[in-house]
C-alpha cells in the first residue's frame, strides 16, 4: 500500500527566530487533498552525561510553555547546517560544565511527527571532566546530579516528563546494562 503524500502547495504563515509555520496542501494516496500545518525547526541535540560512578548530570530550567521548572538532560537547538555532535559538545559544556572523552550516538527522536519537522539527535557522553558552565545570557539553569538508575525510576514514575530526556535516559540505561 502506498502511504506517501505529495506536497502540492506551500504557504508560510509565520517565519520566526526558532520556528516557521507553514500551511501545505497535500495530495493523499487516495487522490484527495488535505491541509497540513507544519512547524519547521532546525532540530536539536541532547546529551546524557554519565560519570564513572553512574550519575547523570541534568539541569532544572523554567520552561515557559508549561509555566514550571522541568528537569532534563543538557540540550539545545541546532543552527542551520550545524553538526549535531558539535552542538552536543557545546551544550554539555554550557549547561553542566562538562567535557566528554567519548560520545555514543543514541539515535534520533521525532518529538511531534504529526505537525513538527524537528529532529532531536541523542548522545551518551562518558569520560567526563568538569569546568565552569557557560549558559546563554537568557538561560537560567540549576545543574543536578542523579544516579542513572534513579533517573530511570523517575521516568517510569513520570517525574521526568520531557520526551527527549525520557528516551535518551532509557536508551543510555539499556546500553549500559548490555555492557556496550
Amino acid at each position: 500500500m502506498n502511504l506517501e503524500e505529495k506536497q502540492l502547495k506551500k504557504e508560510y504563515m509565520y517565519k520566526g527566530k526558532i520556528i516557521n509555520l507553514r500551511r501545505d496542501e497535500a495530495l493523499l494516496p487516495n487522490g484527495k487533498t488535505a491541509i497540513r500545518e507544519i512547524v519547521e525547526h532546525n532540530g536539536g541535540v541532547c546529551v546524557v552525561p554519565l560519570d564513572d560512578d553512574g550519575n547523570v548530570y541534568m539541569v532544572q530550567q523554567f520552561r515557559y510553555p508549561y509555566f514550571k521548572v522541568v528537569t532534563e538532560i543538557p540540550a539545545g537547538k541546532l543552527e542551520k547546517g550545524e553538526d549535531p555532535l558539535e552542538a552536543g559538545k557545546r551544550e554539555l559544556k554550557e549547561e553542566v560544565g562538562a567535557i566528554a572523552q567519548n560520545y555514543v550516538f543514541l539515535g534520533e527522536l521525532y518529538p511531534s511527527p504529526g505537525y513538527c519537522g524537528e529532529i532531536i539527535h541523542m548522545y551518551l557522553a562518558t569520560g567526563l571532566s568538569f569546568c565552569d558552565t557557560d549558559p546563554d545570557e537568557d538561560e537560567f539553569l540549576e545543574p543536578v546530579k542523579i544516579p542513572l538508575k534513579t533517573a530511570v525510576d523517575m521516568v517510569l514514575k513520570n517525574e521526568l516528563a520531557d520526551s527527549k530526556t525520557q528516551a535518551a535516559i532509557l536508551k543510555a540505561y539499556l546500553l549500559m546494562e548490555k555492557g556496550e
